[in-house]
């Protein structure tokens, strides 16, 4: 018979619980971006661990409508959290490196890629969560969901650079549903997921297909030729992410 919902999300709290006991930390803390994904483990982990959890808000060029949801997840789960702004940081490291790399020659002005830029972001952001986390002896939650595995549709080192990933079985369908059941607050849930990246970027758009494709693809559903070879183009190009670095053969 299939578990209900609040079976399935009390096996995953009972999860999380057991990983901190395994390593010797303290509780868990995510980043808050505004999103359903983020949203969903930040009140997973505030269930998990009441007294110690915490979610990070952290603009980086960022709409002030994303921060304001991130904000109605702290307020609808009452989780303790901390806002670090990083546009300023960004903005002093990306230029300095874009400038030295120019002084070399390496780049011009007009040919610097989007997603330096935008990966860079990421980075910050997982800096800034880790800082966070070992002063406070926690473990850092990814908010990557079975889709986004698949695809490899995260940024390596960046919001990929996690010590669990709670919510990496669930498809999107799923995602929706157990935020539904918790409580997340409806305009979280209706709006289109994006990274947040750059102005107008969309994960369905940068991908080239949608979540229900990639979860019908999941769930062993046949869907149309041209989304299917999407699909596994980026899953074999994100393969590397989903792997240890390579190293030599003995």
């Amino acid at each position: 018979m299939n578990k209900n919902i609040r079976e399935q999300i009390n096996e995953v709290v009972s999860w999380l619980r057991n990983k901190v006991q395994e390593s010797k930390t303290k509780g868990l803390v995510v980043g808050i971006s505004g999103g359903i994904d983020s949203a969903l483990v930040a009140y997973l982990i505030k269930e998990a661990f009441p007294s110690n959890s915490a979610g990070v808000i952290l603009p980086c060029k960022s709409h002030e409508e994303d921060k304001a949801d991130a904000l109605k997840v702290v307020e609808g789960c009452n989780i303790e959290y901390v806002e670090v702004e990083l546009s300023h940081v960004h903005d002093q490291l990306f230029t300095t490196v874009i400038d030295k790399m120019k002084d070399k020659e390496l780049v011009d002005g007009d040919s610097i890629p989007r997603l330096s830029d935008a990966n860079l972001r990421a980075r910050l952001r997982m800096s800034t969560i880790y800082t966070i986390a070992n002063t406070l002896n926690y473990l850092v939650v990814g908010t990557d969901n079975a889709a986004e595995v698949h695809t490899g549709y995260y940024t390596k080192y960046g919001d990929g650079g996690v010590d669990i990933l709670p919510i990496a079985n669930l498809t999107k369908r799923e995602v929706y549903e157990w935020s539904r059941y918790l409580g997340v607050p409806q305009s979280i849930i209706n709006r289109p997921p994006s990274a947040g990246l750059w102005e107008g970027q969309t994960d369905e758009k940068e991908m080239g297909t949608t979540y229900d494709m990639v979860d019908d693809l999941l769930e062993g559903k046949d869907i149309p030729q041209r989304d299917r070879e999407i699909i596994e183009s980026l899953h074999k190009r994100s393969e590397h992410k989903r792997n240890m670095p390579p190293k030599p053969e003995k």
